[in-house]
């Protein structure tokens, strides 16, 4: 089962319903720049790794600038379609909702906290991530409401608008507004519903929402990337874990040029041989890596063993790489024929 780091709250928590009920992977992100394709592409693993679990997904972008561009740009990297409007999801019976979006703010108590002073929420439009360490117990604004704020005292209810939170075993008996439920919090004294500030639990199976924050992009340019080779865009953006910066240069772009003409180039020889199966330990391998946060370097490591495997015949490692590929996006199998 697949789980990630709702930054919310700083656990893990499991990307999919129960149920494989219908789930929405909406990334925000505005600007045609490194850290915006890289917040796509994550949405993107997110899609790929849920519908190879058997979970129905649906995808969104959300942002105020650079829309058509963003789409244009994610269709030459391979990224799936995004979808267009908001009520899709709620028609179909959405049971789960995943916000990507760009991280990097300091964190308190596992949730990020806004760089603006006084620590007010960021604008959903903007891609930020979202606000904790507001005081006061103030509900988040409708256009941010994801982020959670621990230790809010008197507990103002959640708006129907934008509430998420809702509150189990509250004393005095006063029931959470069935209509803001997302995720429940434990032990809210005085009997009123938490509000939106308040710190959760890990989402419900039924109404679940998190918040996946992806790591800026260290670019030695502000022009958007160079989308000529995407292939070597997309794997040189995946050699860091989500949540960690990465270095996107001159250098990095070539070693990643390097590695997947290589891969191409073995996956093309490969395949001229008779087929077999992924071993079972390199395939628990693949699953146990992108389940576990989207662990996508060990993904990449885990390719890498399967290259030089001792007596693991070709075409065992050709399956593993196509396999794999259903994930990465890479186009491993591109080059097959065009060898003598």
């Amino acid at each position: 089962m697949l789980r990630i780091i709702d930054v919310r709250t700083g656990e893990p928590v499991e990307a999919a319903p129960a149920r494989r009920g219908l789930t929405r992977v909406q990334a925000h992100a505005s600007g045609l720049d490194a850290t915006a394709l890289r917040v796509l592409l994550v949405s993107d693993l997110l899609v790929r790794a849920l519908e190879l679990g058997g979970t129905p997904v649906w995808s969104l972008l959300t942002g105020d600038r650079q829309q058509a561009e963003l789409r244009a740009a994610a269709g030459a990297l391979g990224i799936r379609p995004f979808e267009h409007g908001t009520d899709l999801g709620s028609g179909l019976g959405e049971a789960q909702v995943l916000h990507v979006m760009a991280g990097g703010a300091e964190t308190v108590g596992g949730a990020p906290v806004s760089e603006e002073t006084g620590g007010g929420p960021v604008s959903e439009t903007t891609g930020e991530a979202q606000v904790s360490g507001t005081a006061g117990g103030t509900p988040a604004s409708e256009t941010t409401g994801r982020a959670q704020v621990p230790g809010t005292a008197g507990g103002t209810p959640a708006s129907e608008t934008t509430g998420r939170a809702q509150v189990s075993g509250t004393a005095g008996g006063t029931p959470a507004s069935e209509t803001t439920g997302r995720a429940q919090v434990p032990g809210t004294a005085g009997g009123t519903p938490a509000s939106e500030t308040t710190e959760v639990t890990p989402v419900s199976e039924t109404t679940g929402r998190a918040v996946v924050a992806v790591a800026p992009v260290d670019s030695p340019t502000a022009a958007a990337p160079d989308l000529s080779d995407p292939g070597a865009l997309r794997l040189a953006l995946f050699s860091q874990p989500r949540d960690l910066p990465v270095r996107l240069d001159g250098e990095a772009l070539d070693e990643a040029r390097r590695t997947l003409a290589h891969w191409r180039g073995a996956v093309a020889d490969w395949a001229r041989r008779p087929s077999r199966p992924v071993p079972d330990e390199v395939r628990v391998e693949l699953r146990t890596a992108w389940e576990d946060d989207l662990n996508v370097p060990e993904v990449l490591r885990v390719l890498h063993r399967v290259e030089t495997w001792p007596d693991l015949p070709d075409g065992a490692r050709f399956e593993t790489y196509a396999y794999a590929d259903r994930l990465l996006g890479l186009e491993l199998t591109r080059d097959i024929g065009s060898l003598a």
